[in-house]
């Protein structure tokens, strides 16, 4: 995990990139983010990438290739899985049969997307100030 890496983030809706794009503006997290519209983009993009991203956040309805495929896809490819890249779910569509999927995947969490933007703000900065005191094997 590199906590200065690029943000991965594979959402198709763009009011909702600009509220996160918003939300790690005002905390003052000075990652790069990178946004995907569907899965095929985002794999294509982590497979090019030669630096780490610190991590990704994936919604689950997709067009072409959902959050679970693509978690599925990234869980089977060796050079990425070696990188320890934190996969977390934001979504709306939270089911109990949603959060089961996700982790029987192996995602590090399931986040449901907030209906303000003071929610929203709140959890980003829960999921960041996590994952920034997180020990993985890319820190040693």
């Amino acid at each position: 995990m590199n906590s200065k890496g690029p943000i991965i983030v594979i959402e198709d809706d763009v009011d909702d990139q600009e509220l996160l794009t918003e939300a790690f503006q005002q905390l003052g997290y000075p990652n790069e983010l990178h946004f995907f519209t569907d899965g095929y983009k985002a794999l294509e993009f982590l497979n090019k990438l030669s630096s780490v991203p610190f991590l990704i956040l994936s919604d689950i309805n997709m067009p072409k290739l959902d959050g679970f495929a693509l978690r599925n896809k990234i869980k089977l490819d060796a050079d990425l899985q070696l990188k320890c890249i934190p996969y977390l779910f934001f979504t709306t569509a939270s089911s109990q049969q949603a959060v089961i999927e996700a982790y029987s995947a192996s995602a590090q969490g399931f986040f449901v997307k907030q209906n303000s933007f003071g929610e929203l703000k709140e959890t980003i900065d829960v999921i960041m100030r996590y994952w920034l005191r997180c020990s993985s094997p890319n820190n040693y």
